[in-house]
């Protein structure tokens, strides 16, 4: 006697609402992990290809997730990466095309001088500073998840975190057109 069609589609079912919870958890995860992956790229077109790695290592790496915090575990997966290919870069440096050649377009959206400031502030800090100062600020991690993911201690993390901040704040105010308080 054939089964139901209901009856298949249950018992088909069963293991694939796991990937599709798994992939739509990742999925969840672009917006923030495209922000992490351009603070720390420096750059859009780096930080899209940081993103795709990251996505791809995470998708391909499924069965080594151990079902806790999986936002934490793909974080960590991307700063890894970003350590790796910083460290190749740094080892075998290669000339890279740039905007100022003129083959990007140029970004019309919001304020471009502001823009442009944080951009600058960011792009200052040491690649760890900047780590520590996105996954604290932007994705609201605490500082002992950060320190989990960077696998560095707490006092590390509130140390730079501390001092990205201040240089931030230096840099935006050294940068900074109108006053923005008065003087006493």
């Amino acid at each position: 006697m054939p089964h139901a069609p209901d009856q298949d589609a249950g018992a088909k079912g069963a293991s694939p609402p796991s990937a599709d919870t798994f992939e739509n958890q990742i999925l969840s995860l672009v917006p923030s992990l495209r922000r992490y992956s351009r603070s720390l790229a420096k750059s859009d077109s780096d930080g899209e290809d940081l993103l795709q790695d990251c996505v791809e290592k995470v998708l391909v790496r499924r069965s080594q997730w151990r079902g806790v915090n999986l936002r934490a575990w793909a974080f960590t997966i991307m700063t890894n990466l970003y350590r790796d290919r910083h460290r190749r870069i740094t080892q075998h440096p290669s000339v890279e095309f740039n905007e100022t050649l003129g083959l990007a377009a140029d970004d019309v959206s919001g304020d471009p001088l502001e823009k442009t400031r944080l951009q600058n502030a960011l792009n200052a800090l040491t690649a760890d500073h900047r780590s520590v100062l996105m996954l604290v600020v932007i994705e609201g991690y605490g500082y002992q998840d950060v320190a989990d993911m960077l696998a560095i201690p707490i006092g590390t993390v509130m140390s730079r975190l501390s001092r990205a901040r201040r240089q931030m704040m230096a840099h935006l105010a050294e940068n900074n057109i109108v006053t923005l308080r008065r003087p006493k």
